[in-house]
């Protein structure tokens, strides 16, 4: 933003209107998502700890993999909001199945991948004597709902550009529903055990992924939009999304590192740092959601040519993300005697982890900035800057968390150093917002 003038009070309240009208279905629907894992394992808790032990390897693995393919739902939002605001419609649903093909696409190689490999996956990954084998049959046969899962990101991105986060939280709702349902009819009704639970969540994801796929379709014969493959549609799809994966890797690479970290540190340290990082990462579903509403406004208004009206969306989201952040940071002050408890009756656990809260809680606003404006220039299309500047992010925080263990400080000096590589993000993000070079207009960047 090179010029802070003020935004008048109609244009705040029409900003206002379409960050709540898409940050809440989203958040709903962001919230939805880890519900199935928990949802599986509540009922395959039931049949053994082996059994449990196997899913939570084999679900974290899953976890892993199709977080990394995120960039289908971000990359794709922001080419389709684009096509949006530049008044073409056909074009924007053209670029969507663009996106659907290459999940498609990759979801087939992850099977070619994971099928034959997944017994040695899991013993890399640590998997006991008694649970590798219920995590290899867990995770293969979950592997074949990975073309679902990633066309499922693609197609949320396709109507996320499309300013419809409420098809997206309905899906998600009924997808969570149905794996409940099938799990424990499988699992028990039918004996199957693990693969039950397995098989279960396949058919949820596959159903979701029909879902996305009727409302897309029907969108295209609407506006008359052809829906075979186009190579150079999936080619342009995958450059878009490679800086995309990068930053992600990086962030992955960053929340490894702490874990690492943390497990260092001992028994009660890396307990209360899952406890913290659970807390986090609950807190960030609520940023993201501005952040997924920042990438389908952003995206529309430069693709419409709106350069002020861009700047503008971006300054108001910014003051939500600060409100949002102080929020939510106060909520954590005020909650945590009661959120301790939920998770551990440890004192020690609960005295490594209390200034560590604190720390979450100061760092809040600056969660809150960084989310949006991450938000703002995915929206732009500007993945190569992103991924740089995650990438000089990563490059600072991993001598610095590295070094906690050696210079003491505990989980406190952990969760520190968690806070700087927050505020390294924001500096990056800020700097970048502020020298206006996002802003590039029309319907393709």
């Amino acid at each position: 933003m090179t010029q802070a003038l003020p935004i008048p009070r109609a244009t705040r309240r029409r900003h206002d209107r379409e960050i709540v009208a898409l940050a809440v279905p989203a958040f709903g629907a962001l919230v939805a998502e880890p519900l199935f894992v928990m949802a599986d394992s509540t009922i395959v808790g039931h049949l053994g700890t082996a059994q449990l032990a196997g899913l939570g390897v084999a679900s974290a693995l899953l976890t892993t993999a199709v977080s990394v393919f995120v960039f289908l739902a971000y990359a794709t939002t922001a080419a389709v909001s684009r096509r949006v605001g530049s008044g073409d419609l056909p074009a924007a649903i053209r670029q969507g199945m663009d996106g659907i093909w290459l999940a498609l696409l990759l979801g087939i190689g992850v099977i070619v991948v994971v099928l034959p490999l997944a017994p040695g996956i899991v013993d890399l990954f640590g998997a006991s004597a008694t649970a590798a084998p219920y995590a290899t049959t867990y995770l293969r046969i979950s592997a074949l709902g990975i073309p679902a899962m990633l066309i499922v990101l693609a197609a949320t991105g396709v109507l996320r550009g499309l300013q419809d986060t409420r098809t997206p939280l309905y899906v998600a709702v009924s997808g969570f529903v149905a794996n409940g349902g099938l799990n424990a009819g499988l699992v028990y009704g039918a004996g199957l055990g693990i693969a039950g639970s397995a098989w279960g969540t396949v058919i949820a994801q596959c159903g979701m992924a029909a879902v996305y796929l009727t409302v897309v379709v029907r969108g295209a014969h609407r506006q008359g939009a052809s829906l075979r493959p186009d190579t150079a549609g999936i080619r342009a799809s995958a450059q878009a999304g490679v800086p995309l994966l990068v930053r992600t890797l990086s962030l992955r690479a960053i929340l490894m590192i702490a874990t690492a970290v943390a497990a260092r540190l001992g028994d009660a340290d890396i307990a209360a740092h899952q406890i913290v990082l659970s807390l986090w990462s609950l807190l960030a579903f609520a940023l993201d959601a501005i952040a997924i509403a920042g990438q389908a406004i952003i995206g529309r208004y430069l693709g419409a040519d709106d350069a002020q009206g861009a700047r503008e969306a971006c300054r108001r989201m910014m003051q939500w993300g600060i409100a949002t952040g102080v929020v939510l940071g106060a909520l954590v002050v005020a909650a945590r005697p009661l959120f301790l408890p939920l998770f551990t009756g440890d004192s020690v656990v609960k005295d490594a982890a209390l200034p560590a809260l604190l720390m979450v809680a100061l760092s809040q606003p600056i969660c809150g900035l960084v989310f949006v404006l991450d938000g703002v220039l995915m929206g732009a299309g500007d993945g190569p800057y992103l991924a740089g500047a995650m990438v000089v992010t990563l490059t600072v925080f991993a001598p610095v968390a590295l070094l906690v263990p050696v210079f003491g400080g505990g989980l406190t000096a952990l969760w520190t150093a968690m806070t700087l590589m927050m505020t390294i993000r924001l500096l990056t993000l800020w700097l970048r917002s502020r020298s206006g070079r996002w802003i590039v207009t029309g319907a393709t960047r």
